[in-house]
């Protein structure tokens, strides 16, 4: 029996000797990467965050952060640099594949990596703040001439336009410069980015101090970066990147959920699709599948237009639109109706504060929303006031004016055959069997009726 002990516990060391080896290379430091493929928004923001705790729960050497796009919002642009800036885990930056960019958002969020590189064949720049607020503008109009500038003045008589895009311009600068003085970067071509959208090509970037380095893969990536000193989360940190594996960080479904819902675009419809299936569920009470969907859609649409950047009294007259043309549909004026249409472009027109790349309404979208919702108005209002207009098809109403044939009679009592049933019937006036009648009144399933044709049943007397 001791024997027998020995041997196991001799068996225990053999397997964990053999085994160590596998664990230890199974713990091998990694890079991870995560591509922020599109225009900057929840979903962005949403996705480096998870990136960045699943670099730091399985302390990752670096985090790769690929970048192509066009900008985006101001708000997911600053929540990622404030998590890049917080990070345990240092982040390369790195704008790629060839052909891809890193404009507006883009180029503050490369600013902000603690190593920035970009592929050949890559720009970056074009960091402008798009204007605040105002109506967008029609196709092939002219917002200057929308917006009334020359109208508005500022307490300094500048044009009130002019003064909100300086603050948010001056504010934009001094973000860009702070970020260049953090990372040892080019802040005079950042102002320049801004202020003037100046771009870049790679080479132009790394002569220009902007960038590291340019690499053409992740390979030659990791290879340029080993050896730096970057600062992270306050503390001096020495890469060791060389021949590290990547392992690529794929978006989860939720995060290609928050990409399609939080389009504006998508958002606004998805609240139509979720206001006009409840209503068809009030006015057809049992169907179920119309009130399921459209709550669903209305909550998404809630829950998207809730992390976008909107004006909440655009979201009030949109609503309000549509609570017009409903009424519409169901008491015809026309005036609500078109009331209604204005209610819901103003409030379109209204409803971002913001306009950035890739988040923007589109009045493609929006002016065919607007004539289906009239248009489906304007029918039910035709359906409901022929439906007035029409006599009653059931009950003791429905049989005025019906025809009917008399089968006997007597006196002035008798019974007829009316909508393929025998009724009992009298009359004020002499008609015989056979002979063609109406119906002019009904009480107690006792018809009165008189002759159709008075000409051919006199013929016929």
């Amino acid at each position: 029996m001791t024997f027998a002990r020995v041997a196991l516990l001799a068996a225990a060391f053999v397997v964990a000797a053999v085994l160590c080896p596998f664990s230890s290379a199974g713990s091998e430091r990694v890079a991870l990467s995560v591509a922020i493929d599109g225009a900057i928004g929840p979903a962005s923001s949403r996705q480096l965050k998870e990136a960045l705790d699943a670099a730091a729960r399985r302390d990752a050497a670096v985090l790769i952060l690929q970048l192509d796009t066009p900008g985006g919002l101001v708000t997911s642009m600053r929540e990622m640099i404030a998590d890049i800036l917080a990070s345990p885990v240092p982040v390369i930056g790195y704008v790629a594949p060839a052909g891809g960019h890193a404009a507006s958002a883009g180029t503050y969020i490369l600013y902000a990596t603690h190593v920035a590189a970009m592929a050949p064949g890559t720009n970056l720049g074009a960091a402008t703040p798009v204007e605040m607020g105002g109506l967008p503008s029609l196709p092939g109009g002219d917002k200057s001439d929308q917006k009334g500038e020359g109208d508005q003045k500022d307490a300094n008589g500048r044009p009130a336009g002019d003064a909100m895009m300086a603050k948010v311009t001056n504010d934009a600068v001094a973000l860009i410069r702070s970020l260049a003085e953090l990372r040892g970067r080019n802040g005079d071509w950042g102002e320049k980015a801004v202020r003037e959208a100046a771009s870049l090509s790679a080479n132009a970037a790394l002569q220009e101090h902007v960038i590291d380095f340019v690499a053409r893969d992740t390979t030659e990536l990791l290879l340029l970066a080993d050896g730096r000193t970057v600062d992270v989360a306050g503390k001096k940190v020495v890469l060791a990147t060389k021949g590290l594996p990547v392992e690529t960080l794929k978006p989860g479904w939720f995060i290609q959920l928050l990409s399609v819902i939080t389009d504006p675009n998508t958002a606004v419809i998805l609240m139509l699709v979720g206001v006009y299936g409840i209503v068809f569920e009030f006015t057809s009470p049992g169907a179920v599948a119309p009130g399921v969907v459209g709550t669903i859609c209305l909550v998404l649409g809630l829950y998207a237009l809730d992390l976008l950047p909107i004006n909440y009294t655009g979201l009030a007259l949109m609503l309000l639109g549509v609570v017009f043309l409903i009424i519409e549909a169901f008491n015809p004026t026309v005036v609500l109706g078109l009331g209604g249409v204005a209610a819901f472009l103003f409030g379109a027109a209204m409803l971002l504060r913001v306009e950035g790349p890739g988040f923007a309404l589109s009045w493609a979208i929006i002016g065919p929303a607007a004539a289906l919702t009239l248009g489906l108005a304007l029918l039910s209002g035709t359906y409901l006031w022929a439906a007035r207009r029409n006599p009653p098809r059931v009950g003791g109403e429905a049989m005025r004016g019906q025809p009917a044939e008399i089968l006997d009679w007597q006196g002035g009592e008798g019974h007829v055959l009316a909508l393929g049933e025998r009724w009992r019937a009298k009359a004020d006036e002499p008609v015989a069997a056979g002979d063609s009648v109406e119906v002019t009144d009904i009480s107690d399933l006792v018809l009165t009726v008189r002759r159709r044709d008075a000409g051919r049943n006199g013929a016929r007397q």
